[in-house]
């Protein structure tokens, strides 16, 4: 049966293969979006555009937000796979 089954599933091989391919890039860009390293980096950039004047306050607390919420994210992520 595993046989004759794999032969009926050939035709949607590729199909697997580009889904397949299509989480890793999801996960990978979840990964980076998502790591701790990288926020607060993009923390210190908006920090230095605020001192640079580039940005104003209103703009500097709303990314601020952002970033702060996808840290607060990472956070539970990590405490729930604990």
């Amino acid at each position: 049966m595993g046989l004759f089954s794999e032969l009926l599933m050939l035709p949607a091989a590729p199909v697997r293969g580009t889904l397949w391919v299509l989480r890793q890039v999801v996960d990978e860009a979840e990964r980076q979006y998502y790591d701790p390293a990288a926020i607060q980096g993009e923390l210190a950039v908006l920090a230095a555009q605020l001192d640079a004047g580039e940005i104003g306050e209103g703009e500097f607390d709303r990314r601020e937000d952002e970033l702060l919420e996808r840290l607060q994210i990472t956070q539970n992520r990590e405490q729930g796979t604990r």
